[in-house]
């Protein structure tokens, strides 16, 4: 089985650190965020398909072409045109039928609800959020079947946040993003997606977004106190 994981972005909420480093190889608790988001995944996903854009060589350098025994393989996203266009890049690395896993390299989550995603077809890592408002919230029935998928609500009708760890499979490819600001975002696939193919969700146990220098740190103390 094999996982994407998109580490392509320029980081510029986490400058000054990215003027050197990309943003997938800062640290917490001594290993990049990379490393973290590869010890989540679940022990089936035998290949990995690394989307490297800004500083993409600096991680090529580290990992090589394995990590663990999960085999490596990196696709280049020369222009910042968003998530779906990083899908899309992958496409032909991938079967027709197949399952996959999609990722982003600056979140931190837990194996163990990963690993139950794996029950179904396809499935969205669901987290509790705060501020239901910030984020695409879903909506599920008594099954984990998602009802509905709405990007930033004014009236959030729950606070079950799509938190980016997504199973999917081919059916994601027949919809299209359409364009915003430059980028074309994966989330308006999915949300297109759901309506037609069912698509369930698992609450996670852990979600630590990476978004600003100081959430490393806040980062390590959550970590450190799971421990």
């Amino acid at each position: 089985m094999k996982a994407i994981v998109i580490a392509a972005g320029v980081g510029k909420r986490m400058q000054p650190l990215t003027f050197t480093t990309p943003k997938p190889l800062l640290t917490v608790l001594g290993k990049s965020l990379l490393e973290h988001v590869f010890d989540a995944l679940p022990d089936e996903i035998t290949e990995i398909i690394v989307v490297i854009g800004y500083k993409g060589e600096m991680i090529k350098e580290k990992f090589g072409d394995s990590y663990k025994g999960k085999k490596l393989f990196y696709i280049e996203q020369k222009e910042q045109l968003g998530t779906a266009h990083a899908l899309e890049l992958c496409r032909h690395l991938l079967t027709k039928g197949e399952r996959f896993l999609v990722m982003y390299a600056d979140d931190i989550h837990d194996k163990k609800s990963i690993q139950k995603m794996l029950v179904y077809s396809r499935c969205l890592l669901l987290s509790r959020a705060e501020h239901p408002e910030r984020f695409g919230i879903v909506e599920i029935d008594k099954d984990n079947k998602i009802i509905d998928l709405v990007e930033k609500p004014e009236n959030p009708k729950t606070n079950l946040a799509s938190n980016g760890v997504y199973l999917l499979d081919d059916h994601v490819f027949h919809y299209k993003a359409h364009e915003h600001k430059g980028e074309f975002f994966l989330s308006v696939m999915i949300e297109k997606m759901l309506k037609d193919f069912p698509t369930y969700g698992v609450i996670s146990d852990l979600w630590i977004p990476i978004g600003y220098p100081e959430d490393l740190k806040k980062a390590e103390e959550i970590l450190t106190a799971r421990k």
